[in-house]
């Protein structure tokens, strides 16, 4: 998550900083939940069950290459 949330952080030039625990909730709301817990995954299962082969960029590469100039908060 922390990965996650400093590649979003260089690419819309904003700050990132930790939060306490108890404060996520408050900041991330139903999200929070899930936040909070190291949900890690692979591919190991459904690849050959799919016979799929993953090309491309990791994550962290693919949000580093991305154009935050088109992003917008409303």
């Amino acid at each position: 998550m922390k990965a996650i949330a400093e590649a979003l952080g260089r690419g819309l030039k904003v700050p990132v900083v930790s939060i306490k625990p108890e404060e996520a909730e408050a900041h991330f709301g139903w999200l929070a939940h899930f936040i909070g817990h190291d949900l890690t995954s692979s591919s190991a299962i459904t690849r050959p069950k799919l016979n799929w082969t993953p090309t491309g960029l990791g994550l962290i590469a693919d949000l580093d290459g991305m154009d935050y100039t088109q992003a917008s908060v409303e």
